[in-house]
């Protein structure tokens, strides 16, 4: 009796910890931000009111609540401030990168799924290779590329494609360009597990079967691998949606992302609380596609049963 109480404290430990990691480093960290974006601005340390005061106990609590406001969300959400046209933007942006990143990442894990097998751990480290090199290093590699006088320019002026320098740098292209190639290992590798388990006896069966193989394609490997595509959208969506480095680096005046907003809220007018609200209500949005997606996974698992 003993011994199995103690496996089920070990049990209930292991389960735990991870809810105690969530709960100290993500849950309690997001709601002083909620409480931050009830708040109001003021000249003060910390800027902002009102402030909770353990020694004023119950009192001092009701009288905290008292003053929290839905204000911040109201001004986030007034159509004059630009925040909805940058979240707007940020999804358009994000969806177009998504879909971008689908059509080269595809391709790419998918050569990876059929090559031997001696030659795969390779090719998983060539995928994996530019995480070894800082991601602001990357990204500040293509400007060099991208501007009138880099790389892709002086090529292509060399080669008599172009008669003078293409715009590039400070485009949407340029923002495009920065997510796929940042983005293309979060693509490909959920791609690649999905498509390295697909049964190819599967594939040998519909050719035997006289099915062309573009059509064993769509009809077999494509609908088995969606797990892949969907797990490898949401790696790409998600921080695609908020990015601020990409956009600020590569990307011009007009390209309005919710990054930079919420940079520019926080830096350029030292609001902490507008800042807060666009980082709660940034949040919201990105919960959609991952309820959305844990909703498709728990179906398959139903339907699997």
């Amino acid at each position: 009796m003993a011994r199995a109480g103690s496996t089920g404290r070990g049990r209930l430990l292991v389960i735990a910890i991870p809810y105690l990691w969530l709960l100290a480093l993500f849950l309690v960290p997001f709601l002083i931000v909620v409480k931050i974006s009830l708040s109001q601005d003021a000249l003060a340390q910390p800027p902002y009111t009102p402030v909770f005061d353990l020694a004023q106990g119950w009192a001092g609590f009701k009288d905290f609540v008292s003053q929290l406001s839905l204000d911040n969300y109201g001004y986030v959400l007034g159509w004059d401030n630009g925040f909805v046209e940058a979240y707007g933007s940020s999804l358009v942006i994000a969806s177009i990168s998504t879909a971008l990143l689908l059509l080269v990442g595809y391709p790419i894990a998918y050569a990876m799924a059929r090559a031997p097998k001696g030659v795969q751990p390779a090719l998983l480290m060539l995928v994996i290779l530019p995480f070894w090199t800082s991601f602001l290093i990357r990204v500040y590699a293509w400007i060099g590329i991208l501007s009138p006088e880099g790389f892709l320019n002086q090529g292509l002026m060399t080669l008599g494609l172009i008669d003078q320098p293409l715009e590039l740098l400070n485009t949407d292209l340029a923002v495009y360009i920065g997510i796929v190639y940042s983005y293309l290992p979060f693509m490909v590798l959920p791609l690649y597990s999905a498509l390295e388990k697909l049964d190819g006896t599967l594939l040998e069966a519909a050719q035997d079967l006289g099915c062309p193989p573009f059509k064993a394609f769509w009809s077999i490997t494509f609908p088995l691998s969606l797990p892949g595509v969907a797990a490898g959208a949401l790696l790409c969506f998600i921080p695609a949606v908020g990015e601020f480095v990409i956009p600020d680096l590569l990307g011009g005046s007009d390209t309005q992302m919710i990054g930079k907003s919420l940079w520019t809220e926080f830096t350029a007018n030292r609001s902490w609380t507008a800042s807060s609200a666009v980082a709660v209500l940034l949040l919201v949005v990105l919960v959609v596609p991952i309820v959305i997606y844990q909703n498709i996974q728990a179906r398959q698992l139903e339907a699997g049963k």
